[in-house]
């Protein structure tokens, strides 16, 4: 959303005058689009907070903050209107975006975290739940199934019978219900764990990256934005490509050529580790079809946009700010946002492969326990009306 105010800011010229119309309608629609998706996210925030103090008072300063946000945008483009106004427009926009860094996102992060520690407190109980029922079923179908033999050794040497059929058939039914809830409480412990480790943890770091990405890309235009604060928003961008891709002690003019050499190495030797970051942690923890592709498509749409920024530096550097701005914020074919698009686009591809598997696993989970658990207690009862059946006999023979 702050890039989209600031390609707002750059392309809109001097009070429309000299404006990129393609750019400034393209941001001044995506400024409103993610307007009201923050909105809508934190009106669902807000309901599933209730009950932590903690969380119920992030959400409601990012309410807060967000709405102080959009009142300094509101301001900055109101004075970007008006002939002269650009300073006037610069200013507030530089009170949003410290807002931004200093509050929204370090709040939004914190939640982040916090639902994330929250769910894996959740899952480690789930797991430990489900290890203690698997013990406690087997313990007891060992009971059982001893039970039922020393019965039918006590009815053999009692009444000089080889095998009784009512207590045999009981035996095979508490095998079956023995193996039936095993089944299902391992089966659900498995897709508790690939739904959590393999899928979500995933999600998490591509969603980390997604939200990187465009505070990221949002650094690129406040670069071309702000004179005064460049070399800020230059270091901010780096650490935020650090983030992503991690490469220890590159700058911008050497992470290009650290990002190809180390990609080379990792693809021919996924075991590398000479880069770190939200990517390395997808890379790391590959599970599904098509999900490595899918993966390495990210990464190497993102060397693109990479190199992008370069080029965006280097025509600044040449006093040719109107053709670095036109590159930055065109939607052509080979210019930056062009593959900024088709870097999220892979974004997205990689992330929904691992949240459908996650969704999977979760209906499995829910299908195991549906299917399996009805069919154990169904051989329960049997075990136990066929035990009264084998015995009904030779009760009457006392009689």
């Amino acid at each position: 959303m702050d890039a989209q105010a600031a390609n707002i800011l750059l392309s809109s010229g001097n009070a429309g005058q000299g404006r990129l119309a393609t750019p400034y309608e393209k941001a001044v629609g995506f400024y409103g689009d993610a307007r009201r998706a923050i909105g809508h996210d934190l009106r669902t925030l807000a309901v599933a907070a209730q009950g932590d103090h903690t969380d119920e008072h992030t959400v409601e300063s990012l309410t807060d903050d967000f709405a102080e946000y959009q009142e300094l945008i509101g301001r900055a483009l109101e004075n970007d209107g008006r002939t002269g106004g650009k300073p006037f427009a610069l200013a507030d926009y530089r009170k949003a975006t410290d807002l931004l860094q200093n509050h929204l996102l370090p709040d939004a992060r914190k939640l982040v975290d916090s639902n994330n520690s929250a769910f894996n407190t959740q899952y480690a109980q789930a797991r430990s739940t489900l290890a203690t029922q698997l013990v406690v079923a087997v313990v007891l179908g060992v009971l059982l199934l001893v039970s039922l033999g020393v019965l039918q050794w006590y009815l053999a040497r009692r009444f000089h019978r080889i095998l009784n059929p009512g207590v045999l058939a009981a035996t095979v039914c508490a095998v079956l219900a023995v193996l039936l809830g095993v089944q299902a409480l391992s089966a659900t412990a498995e897709h508790l764990r690939g739904a959590r480790r393999d899928a979500f943890d995933s999600v998490v770091a591509l969603s980390r990256a997604r939200a990187i990405a465009y505070d990221a890309n949002a650094d690129e235009s406040r670069h071309l934005l702000d004179p005064e604060r460049r070399n800020q928003y230059a270091q901010a961008f780096l650490t935020k490509s650090q983030e992503l891709y991690g490469l220890k002690g590159a700058t911008l003019a050497t992470y290009d050529d650290e990002l190809a050499t180390t990609w080379q190495s990792y693809r021919s030797d996924h075991g590398d580790l000479r880069f770190t970051g939200e990517f390395r942690r997808e890379l790391d923890n590959i599970t599904f079809a098509g999900e490595r592709a899918a993966a390495e498509k990210t990464v190497e749409t993102y060397a693109v946009y990479q190199r992008d920024d370069r080029k965006i530096r280097a025509l600044l550097a040449q006093g040719k700010e109107r053709e670095a701005v036109a590159f930055c914020m065109g939607w052509e074919a080979g210019t930056s946002n062009a593959h900024f698009g088709a870097w999220m686009t892979a974004l997205d591809k990689v992330t929904d492969i691992n949240r459908r598997h996650y969704t999977a696993s979760v209906q499995a989970g829910r299908s195991a326990v549906g299917d399996l658990l009805p069919g154990a207690l169904g051989a329960l009862v049997s075990a136990a009306a066929l035990t009264a059946l084998g015995l009904r006999p030779r009760l009457a023979e006392f009689r």
